[in-house]
């Protein structure tokens, strides 16, 4: 593992005083390619001590509903049954329960987040430790810091910063095997056999209903993956923005969750098809350059996924706007239903209800029409980030904020001045009837 993806939080507090080496898993759920979770079977087997992996059910998260702690508590009993066939204890405790555990390790591993709530959550967790503390970048393709020292305004300028490290970067995670197993250290786990099991013990919002045909965890994110590599990824780059075809890999909400790693993503492509190849070329674009992008907003950004984080002249020309005529105004609750004059719209919002998601191309209609029905366009931003928050599976997250600040200007350049969006690109209708799926994607989610 390169040393560029390890962050020192808190320097060394009385080595080797604690019982045992901690790993916080936060961001990645998954067994196979964690870096956090195997420097820290490293870490422990180098001190002679267990090491055991503590899952943190958060309650008091945004937008706690049935859909998200369905699809995060799948994967956590996958991540648990593979965890234990290394050797490992998985414990699981509710909110801030686990800091005592903290205070007892000699070392702890943390996940690296890049939200702003995210990284309050692991100031909690270096305030309550007395030993040392490392953050893993494991979840980025490049470091955030490695790629660029400055926050980014386009993907063609971090383009080729994040492309000419890339190789370095793709490096295997072997799975190490622990020398002291913890499977019976003396540590108590809110254990469940099932989902159901742990919805009763926590407070969530059963009004958005889970979404069965996305199962969460690794196994499943591996097999979407193959799925994806060995049918859709010859097909790519010439369908992937087309609605009526399937052609994207839905990985999103496994990335967004970190059950699937970009770089075990790349890996696999890599396998089996060249780098210059125009889909893998494609693939990297999305999953590297744009993804990358969004990382590099939210450590430089302190306003990134607000409207007060968008570029100047694109808070300048839509607020320059804010009092043309609109045709049509809706309601959050008429949005939220899915209940507008347009079609291809209450397609979307029906496709983010009822999958947990929205096709590529469509989010970008979807969010774009907002900024039309609202009377101001701070209000359609709030919106779009709670609509796709509430009800995306990868929502909350830096792809879906970048995503939404794309659509009212940010990492865009200005175009032709118009009513409403004013120097920000508009997308309309007509855009998506040269679409040669759409009547599909209508049928599909009419």
């Amino acid at each position: 593992m390169r040393v560029e993806r390890l962050h020192v939080l808190r320097a060394d507090q009385e080595a080797n005083r604690g019982e045992f080496v901690t790993y916080v898993v936060y961001a990645s759920h998954r067994s196979v390619h964690n870096y956090a979770l195997e420097y820290a079977i490293h870490a422990a087997n180098a001190l002679g001590k267990p090491a055991i992996v503590v899952f943190p059910l958060i309650e008091r998260k945004p937008h706690p509903n049935l859909r998200r702690f369905r699809f995060m508590l799948e994967g956590l009993l996958k991540l648990r049954g593979s965890l234990e066939g290394r050797g490992i204890k998985l414990v699981v405790r509710k909110n801030f329960d686990f800091l005592p555990l903290i205070r007892e390790s000699c070392l702890v591993v943390l996940d690296r987040p890049y939200l702003a709530h995210q990284r309050r959550y692991i100031d909690e967790i270096v305030k309550g430790s007395e030993s040392r503390v490392v953050m893993v970048e494991g979840d980025v393709t490049v470091p955030v810091e490695v790629v660029s020292p400055r926050p980014e305004p386009y993907a063609r300028t971090i383009r080729p910063k994040v492309l000419r490290k890339l190789d370095v970067f793709l490096e295997d995670v072997p799975a190490l095997a622990p020398k002291t197993p913890s499977l019976d250290l003396d540590v108590t786990s809110w254990d469940e056999d099932t989902v159901e099991g742990y919805v009763r013990g926590i407070e969530v919002d059963h009004t958005v209903d889970a979404v069965d045909r996305l199962v969460g965890g690794e196994d499943e994110a591996l097999r979407r993956l193959r799925t994806f590599v060995g049918e859709r990824l010859p097909f790519y780059s010439e369908r992937r923005s087309d609605p009526g075809a399937v052609a994207t890999s839905e990985l999103s909400p496994y990335l967004r969750w970190g059950m699937i790693s970009p770089v075990q993503v790349l890996r696999e492509v890599l396998k089996h098809y060249a780098l210059n190849d125009v889909n893998v070329q494609t693939l990297i674009n999305e999953l590297v350059v744009w993804r990358e992008l969004a990382r590099n907003a939210a450590v430089y950004n302190p306003d990134f996924g607000k409207f007060e984080g968008l570029p100047l002249w694109a808070r300048s020309t839509l607020e320059d706007h804010a009092g043309d005529r609109r045709e049509h105004i809706y309601s959050l609750r008429e949005l939220e239903r899915a209940q507008t004059h347009d079609r291809y719209w209450n397609a979307a919002q029906r496709e983010l209800l009822s999958t947990g998601k929205v096709h590529n191309y469509m989010r970008m209609y979807w969010c774009k029409k907002l900024i039309e029905w609202t009377e101001t366009p701070q209000r359609a931003f709030e919106y779009a980030v709670y609509l796709n928050d509430r009800y995306g599976l990868d929502g909350l997250d830096p792809n879906s904020y970048l995503g939404i600040s794309w659509c009212f200007g940010a990492f865009d350049r200005p175009f032709f001045e118009s009513k409403i969006y004013g120097k920000v690109r508009r997308m309309t209708e007509e855009s998506l009837k040269r679409k040669s799926g759409i009547q599909l994607y209508l049928s599909r989610y009419s």
